[in-house]
């Protein structure tokens, strides 16, 4: 069969779908533009109008209902108790590159948003560096509620691997949805929660990895910059940031390959 017939088959479908399903079907701009890219002889290279701006709606939509289900979770009962409020996620839902980090901390926790502490401020301006955005991707954690800490006690815990793993299926759907072309784990406790095992991050940063088909690029949590302000230290993440950049073949600036040289 021509691949213009299966096209036109697949469209078709798609648009039965929509007329038919209650939920209508999902796509990311990504799967779009690499399909409108093939050569389709004796067709038409059209794009039915607001197709993009209609997928983006639903991918909305999909995790609104997505963050519904999070917000009423209470599968961890100590961590329902403790919380104020669960942390879903934050970004453009049709976002390329998606972040995700290990839990929500105690600012994270008071203002319902992830990354927004000191550690989140670092991560923006690392996203900025970049030429992106914070609005641009996408951040989330495995865990949607802050872990819960004995009374008297400050700072923040990591999440324990029960804890990753009941939460888990939320961040496997957030994923799905997005359909990130490029996905990063910051720290080894989050590769612990989104890929089940925990490695050191000097076996894990600095090459590629697969989140099942999408590639995965490992480095360092935020917070481990805070704590280690070593320039080779800085110089690894930024060098992690590279790859990932040149993997979304977005364009590298003279001055962005020499950060921390």
């Amino acid at each position: 069969m021509q691949f213009p017939s299966a096209l036109d088959l697949v469209v078709r479908a798609l648009e039965e779908l929509r007329e038919t399903s209650s939920r209508t079907p999902c796509a990311s701009r990504a799967a779009i533009d690499r399909l409108l890219s093939q050569p389709m002889e004796g067709r038409a290279p059209s794009r039915p109008t607001g197709a993009d701006d209609a997928m983006c709606s639903n991918k909305i939509d999909m995790l609104n209902a997505l963050n519904a289900r999070v917000a009423a979770c209470v599968k961890c009962p100590h961590l329902v108790r403790s919380r104020t409020q669960t942390v879903f996620g934050v970004g453009n839902p049709d976002a390329e590159v998606m972040f995700i980090g290990e839990a929500p901390g105690a600012d994270e926790d008071a203002q319902g948003e992830p990354f927004v502490g000191r550690a989140g401020q670092l991560l923006t301006r690392i996203i900025q560096t970049m030429g992106l955005r914070r609005d641009d991707v996408y951040i989330a954690n495995v865990l949607k509620c802050r872990p819960d800490m004995p009374a008297g006690s400050f700072g923040n815990r990591a999440p324990t691997l029960t804890e990753m793993q009941t939460c888990r299926p939320f961040l496997v759907e957030q994923i799905d949805i997005i359909q990130p072309k490029v996905v990063v784990a910051l720290g080894a406790v989050a590769v612990e929660g989104l890929l089940g095992s925990r490695g050191t991050m000097r076996e894990l940063r600095g090459k590629w990895h697969r989140y099942n088909e999408t590639p995965l690029m490992i480095t360092y949590h935020p917070a481990y910059l805070l704590r280690n302000q070593a320039p080779s230290e800085k110089r690894k993440v930024w060098e992690d940031m590279l790859q990932v950049l040149e993997r979304l073949e977005r364009p590298i600036s003279d001055k962005q390959r020499n950060y921390f040289r």
